[in-house]
């Protein structure tokens, strides 16, 4: 049975980070390199930037564990009428077993009140694409972000609108 437990404690956000060092190596390498995946683990998913962004930027993070072993974990920041999703990762042995959604589920509750949710992906990280739309998200617009160190991010915006036809579709 999947739990999702707020990350909180030092050994949380120490589990989250290597949960996510294991689980970009997987899924980003072929799409934007070994490189750029080791410069944006250590500069936006090791502990000190995660502690950064959860104590000074607003961001909660939130842990899928199937019994003691974490298998996902999303990342969201409530901002003045929308909630930005920064992150939804799923080990690749536990996909398609419903993690995702419970997560995304959790993320809708805890947008009760907002306009809509918004998250960047890769424009070339179509599979992840297919379920966004799947889900209900659709393309608003296209970003391309220098993140230092020679690195750009190419992304595509899409947006979930929090209305009742779209959170029927989930559920």
């Amino acid at each position: 049975m999947i739990v999702l437990t707020e990350v909180n404690s030092e050994e949380q956000i120490e589990r989250t980070a290597r949960l996510a060092h294991e689980i970009w190596h997987q899924h980003f390498t072929p799409i934007i390199g070994a490189g750029q995946v080791e410069y944006m683990l250590g500069k936006f998913q090791n502990v000190e930037a995660m502690k950064r962004q959860m104590e000074q930027e607003g961001y909660t993070y939130l842990l899928a564990l199937d019994g003691d072993e974490p298998v996902g974990y999303t990342g969201i920041k409530k901002e003045t009428n929308r909630m930005f999703l920064s992150k939804l990762y799923v080990k690749k042995d536990h996909r398609s077993q419903g993690i995702g959604r419970l997560m995304f589920e959790e993320i809708q509750k805890r947008s009760e009140g907002l306009d809509n949710i918004y998250l960047t992906v890769n424009k070339h990280n179509d599979v992840t694409i297919a379920i966004y739309r799947h889900m209900g998200f659709e393309l608003i617009d296209s970003v391309v972000t220098d993140i230092g160190g020679g690195y750009v991010m190419d992304d595509y915006i899409f947006q979930y609108t929090m209305s009742a036809g779209n959170q029927a579709r989930t559920q």
